[in-house]
């Protein structure tokens, strides 16, 4: 049967991939195959054209063409090459097959040379094997050069939001509109009173939408706020990576952000009264129970909220519960000798404190070190099979996270090492100014929130609670430079400041 007999379907096909690089356009392809067809008296009776890589099974046109071949309209083939057909096995043995059958009579390539003959067939054959090795070496070059780029802390894939791939220097880079409120994301979700809704409008109104322009989906913001990328860290073959880009938050918020996370957002639950100005601020002195506050005819009265146990304190007006604060308040007013010392003192500590942050970044730095031995000593149990990858990753993980927390802890230390001062300076001004701030007005929380003490009620009397530490909305809070823990510390100064103040 010669070539008039014969009708063929016209197939070409270039994918995006690498693969193609090199292959003539679509358009090239039918340009050139018209001409061949014209030159070697070929009946071509349809053409196919796809976009698609051949490197797995499943192409659409490809399989309706077979299709239509095993249905007799024709029983030809004409491609630029064998490799257009197939670059998978399954697809290769499927078009070996319909020759077999006698359902493909004729191929014909402009590069190559076919006829349905044994040996024709395996030169067919070894075309496509050609074509799959090319591909699986390809592949395998790519994950390679993959790997080598995130050995180098270069992440290998789309930048997150916040980041932006740049096309000239080849790497990510932060965009510093959005960075801003990635940042700020974290931060807001942080504080604890946020749903993952709340995430997706807080983005939405800063400007913040998914690819498509839609807005951020709660699963999404899910992932934004668990992507550990926004530290210089990230994800990529299952295992954590050190990254050599700028990072937008510290590990310490991150940690923070996903603490909340695992309550899946719940929000704080909204006050139903009226917040009141010693609402949070005062313990009853029977029960330990919180004070809350009720408006009654016009006034307000402060009572026991009585939520475990039962406890027989009655309510206190607001204006009595006012002036016991003021008188409090003078009672513990600071002198101005005592003062001054402790000021004398906060300078001798500032001085001995920088002491103590050399010592712990050098400490901090030892342990750096000791950790990049260990992940070198785990990289090489790994490469000589004596560790499981499992459990390679999860120590790499781990490790990565510790040297992550200790670069950011020296960091910080470093440059906050003093900021210690400047609060207890303010705290020792204010601290000798009680007695005219509990001679104004009715201020309500101003005059305990400028003092950092704890308020016990008891049969409509409030005292104060001191002690080694002072509490507020049940907070322990404790000063840890020495000087000044040691005078807070004082059951001295108390009772000399109570003293002076009767």
């Amino acid at each position: 049967m010669n070539n008039e007999q014969h009708k063929f379907f016209l197939y070409a096909r270039k994918s995006t991939d690498v693969e193609d690089k090199q292959v003539l356009s679509i358009e090239a392809q039918i340009t050139e195959l018209r001409t061949f067809a014209k030159q070697n008296n070929l009946d071509v009776v349809e053409e196919f054209v796809e976009k698609q890589s051949a490197k797995i099974p499943g192409r659409t046109i490809f399989g309706n063409m077979l299709k239509r071949i095993e249905q007799g309209e024709a029983d030809g083939i004409l491609a630029w090459h064998p490799d257009r057909l197939a670059r998978n096995s399954v697809d290769g043995g499927q078009i070996i097959y319909l020759i077999d059958c006698g359902r493909i009579a004729a191929m014909k390539f402009p590069q190559f040379w076919f006829e349905p003959t044994p040996q024709g067939k395996f030169m067919l054959n070894i075309a496509f094997g050609q074509s799959k090795y090319y591909v699986d070496s390809l592949s395998e070059n790519t994950k390679r050069g993959l790997r080598q780029k995130v050995r180098r802390g270069e992440y290998p894939s789309v930048a997150p939001i916040g980041y932006i791939n740049d096309v000239r220097t080849k790497s990510i880079v932060v965009d510093r509109k959005k960075a801003k409120v990635i940042k700020a994301v974290f931060e807001f979700y942080a504080k604890g009173n946020a749903r993952l809704e709340d995430v997706s409008d807080f983005l939405a109104q800063r400007g913040i939408f998914s690819r498509g322009g839609k807005r951020i989906h709660k699963t999404r913001a899910t992932f934004i706020l668990s992507n550990p990328f926004y530290t210089g860290l990230f994800k990529y073959g299952g295992e954590l990576h050190e990254g050599k880009y700028e990072p937008i938050i510290t590990k310490k918020l991150f940690d923070s952000a996903q603490e909340i996370l695992k309550q899946r957002g719940k929000p704080r639950h909204k006050q139903k009264n009226e917040p009141q100005a010693f609402c949070g601020l005062i313990e009853c002195a029977e029960c330990g129970m919180m004070i809350t506050a009720e408006k009654q005819k016009g006034h307000i009265y402060y009572r026991c909220t009585k939520k475990k146990i039962k406890c027989s304190q009655p309510y206190t007006r607001e204006e009595e519960l006012d002036r016991q604060l003021s008188s409090l308040i003078q009672k513990v007013s600071l002198r101005a000798d005592w003062a001054e010392k402790l000021l004398e003192m906060a300078e001798k500590d500032k001085a001995v404190s920088a002491q103590s942050v050399s010592a712990f970044v050098l400490e901090s730095q030892n342990q750096i070190r000791a950790i990049q031995t260990k992940l070198q000593r785990l990289l090489g149990g790994y490469l000589e099979q004596d560790i499981e990858r499992e459990i390679y990753r999860e120590e790499k993980s781990k490790l990565l996270l510790e040297k992550k927390s200790l670069d950011e802890k020296m960091a910080r230390i470093e440059q906050k090492q003093n900021d210690w001062l400047e609060p207890f300076q303010n705290w020792i001004k204010v601290a000798t100014t009680l007695v005219k701030i509990a001679s104004r007005g009715r201020i309500g929380r101003a005059k305990i929130g400028k003092f950092d003490i704890g308020v016990l009620d008891r049969n409509r009397t409030c005292t104060a609670s001191f002690g080694g530490r002072y509490c507020i909305h049940s907070t322990t809070r404790t000063i840890n430079n020495p000087p000044t823990r040691y005078i807070l510390n004082s059951n001295f100064m108390y009772t000399t400041s109570l003293g002076d103040g009767e």
